[in-house]
């Protein structure tokens, strides 16, 4: 101690420790743990961000197969909190699904790719995936669990846009995901490389390509991952350079304008025949009311649109960027949903939607609004075991999720965390069917804006499609996807049949 003392009254870099010899440590060992001290010891049950104690209570008892229910009433403020959403359950319903079972499925009410004749359209089966989270960003066992996950729930996983890994190929179906380095289809100088595409999507259970524009927490913003975390595993699969710094520009060299975007989408599906999408942030709306022009005249024109809300979570962002650039995900989709819903276009394309979506009450509202599937990435990080640590962006994740560290990556075991993602996400389908069953409709996605309320200040609420601006029918499926998708949930099994004699 007499050495520490002595250390800390010459030092200068620390005012605090000059000043207070010894003792001053206190005050940075508190901070390190203020994240775990306001998780547990002060914060309420619905104070903390981005994920409350309750929030996360949920999501852990659900991948547990735990008791995720709650008792004694609701730790909300019901008549005063702003913004919450109300679902109103209805009288009677028509036909409905079996809501008590753990393994029912929930399909998309779309063919994936089907509007526009993509020769491997396909009705995903799950309306919960795994959003875009890259081999670099998470630990390799953390992506081989979320992927076995996937695999076991009959989800699909999306492989961000660090390349497709050799933890990517676990049984999981997949989403690959192009960024603007195009990681794993590039030649040395960065430009993107059709040939190394289309030997990328032929080795691996590839089902869409999603072309990214930006993300929530970073729209704008290129990535750079330090020369020391480039190791030759990382560096093979992103086709760079081993040890050397790698920045990726803040927009793509393969297109320059949305006219350009669509014919390299068109191209891309042409020489693959899967579904091509776009994932974007929501910004400045003149993209997307150019690309809905567009889209309209019928020759061109994305599978799917993939909204992430500003409040979508990532390893590692500047603060400006995490607070406040791009629109919060119900503003931002509701402008976009909106922009192709007066041009008629809302049934030929599918509408994904990222950003803490992950909850019930934030998945049935998103679904409500049009969205017709959902992406999770920090709700499925919980349940492989994340703690809110807060710690992604330091390379020092306690729970080996968020790092390249090997030892603390060995803390997870991907066959039982795995388990865990599953359950997880079938949890989350299972309450969307209940939610949707309180409602009276057979899927989430028939869900209207007429049905859920939001709490507009003291005792005052109003719909969503009087807070969002939605005219009639928006948000909701034609009447030929409605039909269909109902039939498809409701339809009971054909009796077995004795065999003669």
């Amino acid at each position: 101690m007499a050495l520490v003392a002595a250390r800390d009254l010459v030092q200068k870099k620390h005012a605090l420790l000059r000043n207070f010899p010894v003792i001053g440590h206190a005050r940075y060992l508190l901070e390190t743990i203020g994240p775990e001290l306001r998780q547990y010891v002060v914060t309420s049950n619905e104070e903390e961000r981005p994920f409350s104690r309750d929030q996360r209570t949920w999501i852990y008892a659900s991948a547990k197969e735990e008791n995720n229910y709650f008792g004694f009433g609701t730790d909300v403020d019901v008549e005063h909190v702003q913004g919450h959403a109300y679902v109103k359950q209805r009288t009677f319903a028509g036909t409905l699904p079996d809501l008590h079972d753990p393994q029912a499925p929930l399909p998309s009410a779309k063919v994936l790719g089907g509007p526009r004749g993509r020769a491997k359209a396909f009705r995903p089966a799950s309306v919960v995936n795994i959003s875009a989270m890259s081999f670099g960003s998470l630990s390799g066992a953390a992506v081989t669990a979320l992927n076995k996950g996937a695999a076991l729930a009959g989800a699909m996983q999306n492989t961000g846009e660090g390349g497709l890994s050799p933890y990517h190929r676990n049984g999981g179906d997949l989403v690959l995901q192009i960024g603007t380095s195009y990681f794993g289809c590039r030649d040395e100088d960065g430009t993107f490389n059709l040939d190394k595409l289309k030997d990328v999507v032929a080795g691996a259970p590839v089902k869409a390509i999603e072309i990214k524009l930006s993300q929530g927490a970073k729209p704008g913003l290129g990535g750079m991952l330090p020369g020391a975390k480039v190791t030759p595993e990382i560096a093979e699969i992103r086709s760079i350079p081993v040890g050397k710094d790698c920045a990726s520009p803040s927009r793509h060299t393969a297109f320059h304008d949305v006219d350009s975007m669509l014919d390299f989408v068109e191209l891309l599906a042409t020489e693959t025949g899967l579904p091509v999408g776009i994932k974007s942030a929501v910004g400045e709306m003149s993209f997307w009311q150019e690309l809905a022009t567009l889209m309209a005249r019928g020759d061109r024109g994305v599978d799917f649109v993939t909204i992430d809300g500003g409040e979508g979570g990532t390893g590692a962002a500047p603060l400006i960027f995490t607070d406040s650039v791009s629109l919060p995900f119900r503003m931002g989709f509701s402008r976009v949903y909106g922009t192709f819903a007066e041009r008629g276009l809302t049934d030929d394309l599918t509408f994904i939607g990222s950003g803490k979506l992950g909850l019930p009450e934030n998945a049935a509202t998103a679904f409500a609004l049009g969205v017709d599937m959902i992406n999770v990435a920090r709700e499925a990080m919980l349940s492989i075991g994340c703690i809110q640590a807060q710690k992604c962006h330091t390379d020092k994740c306690p729970t080996g999720i968020a790092t390249q560290d090997p030892w603390l990556g060995r803390g997870i075991d991907a066959p039982s965390k795995a388990t865990r993602a599953a359950v997880y996400l079938r949890t989350l389908r299972k309450e969307l069917l209940k939610v949707s069953g309180a409602v009276g409709v057979a899927h989430p996605a028939l869900i209207t804006t007429n049905d859920i309320e939001i709490m507009n200040g003291d005792y005052d609420a109003r719909t969503l499609a009087s807070v969002y601006g939605y005219k009639d029918g928006w948000g909701e499926l034609g009447p030929e996807l409605a039909q269909e998708i109902t039939a498809l949930l409701t339809a009971k099994p054909a009796p077995l049949q004795k065999p003669a004699g």
